[in-house]
């Protein structure tokens, strides 16, 4: 991981209550000690407590993309990937950002996000479990940084910083709703900060939140709607009649979950300036999401219309239940001249994966008789998902004088890291036969556990020959267990031509190994009218269809930007950039053995068959989805923030940001689809491929052309406003109906108005309300052309918007907050 900032950061100064962000002095992307982020060579923006809490979040994800103009945060995902909700930067993957706190690498969630979308492939670090009221402030570094970091900071880091104060604290309760109901949501969190001894500081976080369900859907076009092939009389006659009807599904909104979570960081001064330090989190979720509404008649034993179980129908949820927790230990201080960090971290993420709510249909037909009902659970255990990580270093720093007008900073590490991945194999009636309605448990051949082990070495130099100039150079070796080695660079620099302008610029190599899980997930994934098996790429059956193991992605980094002063008060920065990757890993488009009843390629089912898994046999459609390398993409972008103060003297005071992103990304290669892939049929003229032209267009189109922020802050006595107009561009991804062709779907371009207004009473109570999306706007709906060629696939069809929406499906949340601060 490059050279430790836990140390540095936990000693670096708070801001003083006049000082600007741009002021703060920064650890992260840089290895000289005392950098101001407005002279920082690498683009860093700095987000502080008060900051995130004006955003009305009570997520981490979501303050952080309301800030960070580059930073965009998921707002549904299928499958279990709702309970896990991810966030990336610059349009890239979510596994391509690293995430550090107090500078060291932080675990990934054991939840991979395996469905079609623009998250999909996720296992990134659960930013969830991080407690907001703990964090001191957050370093976000916009640029490659994998030969200072390693593997994964391809396109930036998050570093954040956790609070240190040794005294001083504060309580926090909110509470909020969606303005059209659902997505109940309440939080409290105690902060607080002491000195058990003259020479240490414990900084300690408890947080509690809650976040009810939310339904976006339409209603149930199997139900209600007569021209749905998967209508008839006889049903209607029958559902019709239960409570909540047409509206009988509601999988299209939030997920529940109750989430706890403990953090602290603590400190102790030994003799010799050294210092030893500890920190880490602890957290616990419980979390569901409702999936695709059962029929009535779905679920029956031998004696048929005589033995339904559910005549109500039941809608299955999804759950997980997970433990969470991170642990540092480290001693830093100075040896010979040198400062030397030595730490040790471990994480971990353990997670139960349930299905509750549900049915498993064979066990209850192939236990039934003609004159006895038959049997199912209705909870299930599906197996679970465990990941670990544990990284050790040592890192070096020191200033030569060599008579340039600042001395030389040498830097030097090690760092050893091992990581794990486990699926549990699911209880016996989740795996019988199809499986567990919804979520079929893990079978015998998905479950199983992966390791790898890596160890790197990296050296850095920053000098400074002349006042004006900054240069920055970084080389990291790093060799995995499973995947050889390999040497990564970059070179920062930056020239101050003078006080109102400096130019700035970055190359560099980059380098991510795929993560254990995008390796070795294995898992059937179903709807009420189609299985698809996700297969790993390292398996077996992915070999059969000559689909080959993942390696590691490659990158060429590229920036260049300017720090601008063009008024006195004004900062103005602006950085374009260009990535490029090679072998970039991508999930692929649905690969069909059985389409809409028809035998399309026998290759697919082979391979489902060598794979182990047994499927529905009521179900039309059946494939494999797979995790591949054989893309190469360019992304493009550009980068700015302008901050500039006005005083409006008696009357109090504005802070104006205006900051933004453009981004685009365009595949430049697609590697050639495997023959077995290459059977023709009715349905497939041409055969199939792993990359069509729905998983294109995500790649290509679903993130929003640009984001533009407007932030006003006034500020007068003990009151205080925040308002934000963000402008979002469009976006669109092609998507399947259900009955083909791909058809176009849309989030168009629009205009998010945030707002909070807050009075500071006395003895340290703060009272706040606000609203993010304050006019309560949705994204398109589908089209109607859309809607008719799904309702005709006989599916439930209740989805109306776009999951890419940049802003949600949820329409505006509003908010209310008390902080009392001692």
């Amino acid at each position: 991981m490059g050279y430790s900032a836990a140390a540095y950061a936990a000693g670096a100064p708070d801001k003083a209550p006049d000082q600007t962000e741009v002021d703060t002095i920064i650890v992260t992307g840089t290895r000289q000690t005392g950098l101001r982020v407005i002279d920082s060579p690498a683009p860093v923006q700095v987000v502080d407590t008060s900051t995130l809490e004006r955003t009305g979040a009570v997520d981490l994800r979501l303050g952080l993309a309301n800030l960070v103009p580059s930073f965009n945060a998921q707002a549904f995902g299928g499958d279990t990937a709702n309970l896990t909700l991810s966030a990336r930067l610059r349009g890239l993957s979510p596994n391509q950002a690293l995430v550090l706190v107090n500078g060291k690498r932080r675990h990934t969630t054991g939840n991979l996000a395996v469905l079609s979308g623009v998250y999909q492939g996720a296992a990134a670090a659960d930013l969830g479990f991080i407690p907001m009221a703990g964090i001191g402030r957050i370093e976000v570094l916009t640029d490659g940084a994998a030969a200072q970091y390693g593997t994964d900071a391809i396109a930036g880091v998050v570093n954040i910083i956790l609070k240190k104060n040794p005294s001083g604290g504060s309580i926090s309760a909110t509470g909020g709703e969606y303005f059209d109901g659902g997505g109940k949501t309440a939080g409290g969190s105690i902060n607080i900060g002491m000195a058990p001894t003259e020479n240490s500081y414990l900084n300690l976080t408890v947080e509690s939140k809650y976040h009810g369900f939310s339904n976006r859907g339409l209603a149930d076009q199997r139900v209600a709607n007569p021209a749905s092939p998967s209508y008839s009389a006889a049903n209607n006659a029958v559902e019709s009649k239960i409570p909540g009807y047409p509206n009988l599904n509601l999988i299209s909104g939030d997920a529940e979950y109750r989430l706890n979570n403990l953090a602290f960081n603590a400190g102790v001064e030994l003799p010799a300036d050294f210092e030893v330090y500890s920190f880490g989190t602890l957290g616990h979720k419980d979390a569901s999401a409702y999936e695709n509404y059962r029929r009535y008649n779905r679920i029956q034993g031998k004696q048929g219309a005589a033995d339904r179980p559910f005549p109500l129908g039941f809608s299955p949820r999804e759950r997980i239940i997970e433990d969470d927790y991170a642990l540092t230990l480290g001693v830093s201080g100075k040896l010979v001249g040198w400062d030397l960090d030595v730490s040790s971290t471990y994480g971990k993420d353990d997670i139960e994966v349930r299905v509750e709510d549900s049915a498993n249909a064979s066990l209850y037909a192939d236990t039934s008789t003609l004159t006895t009902k038959g049997f199912t659970p209705t909870s299930f255990h599906a197996g679970s998902w465990r990941t670990t990580q544990w990284t050790n270093n040592i890192d070096l720093r020191r200033g030569f004088d060599v008579g340039l007008s600042a001395p030389v900073d040498v830097a030097l590490g090690y760092e050893q890291r091992r990581d794990t991945y486990r699926i549990g194999q699911g209880d016996a009636a989740s795996t019988y036969k199809e499986g567990s309605q919804s979520y079929p448990g893990f079978q015998s051949t998905d479950a199983g556990g992966h390791a790898r082990t890596s160890w790197a070495l990296y050296g850095d130099v920053a000098a400074t020959p002349v006042p004006e100039w900054k240069i920055d150079a970084a080389v990291r070796y790093e060799k995995f267990s499973d995947f050889g080695d390999t040497t990564v660079v970059k070179l920062t620099s930056r020239y101050d031509f003078n006080e109102m302008f400096a130019l700035r610029g970055t190359a560099s190599t980059g380098f991510r190994a795929p993560t254990l899980a995008e390796s070795y997930y294995s898992a059937t994934n179903v709807s009420p009218t189609s299985a698809f098996v996700q297969l790993a790429p390292n398996s077996a059956a992915a070999r059969l269809l000559g689909i080959d193991a993942l390696k590691p992605e490659k990158s060429k980094n590229y920036s260049l930007g300017v720090v601008a002063h063009p008024i006195p008060k004004m900062t103005a920065t602006i950085d374009a950039y260009q990535i490029n990757l090679k072998n970039r890993i991508f999930g692929s488009s649905s690969v069909y053995g059985l389409r809409n009843g028809v035998v399309v390629n026998s290759n697919v089912n082979a391979a489902i068959a060598a794979n182990g898994n047994v499927l529905d046999s009521t179900v039309a459609s059946t494939g494999i989805n797979i995790f591949s390398n054989g893309l190469d993409t360019r992304t493009r972008g550009l980068d700015f923030v302008v901050a500039y103060p006005t005083d409006l003297g008696d009357m109090g005071r504005i802070d104006w940001t205006l900051s933004g992103n453009f981004n685009k990304t365009k595949i430049t290669k697609v590697k050639t689809a495997p023959t077995a892939l290459a059977t023709t049929s009715t349905a497939f003229p041409s055969g199939q491929v792993l990359f069509a032209g729905n998983a294109a267009s995500l790649l290509e189109k679903a993130a929003p052309k640009y984001k533009i922020g407007v932030n006003g802050l006034y500020t007068f006595g003990k009151l205080s406003l925040s308002l934000t107009e963000t402008f979002y561009g469009k976006a669109s991804a092609l998507s399947d109906p259900g009955t083909g062709p791909l058809l176009d779907t849309v989030a168009s371009s629009a205009a998010i108005t945030d707002a909070e207004i807050s009075y500071k009473f006395p003895v340290g109570v703060t009272a706040a309300i606000g609203a993010n999306n304050l006019f309560n706007k949705y994204p398109d709906k589908f089209t109607a052309a859309f809607q008719t060629a799904c309702i005709a696939s006989g599916g439930g069809c209740v989805t109306q918007y776009p999951g890419f929406s940049p802003y949600g499906i949820n329409g505006g949340y509003y908010y209310g907050r008390l902080t009392y601060a001692f």
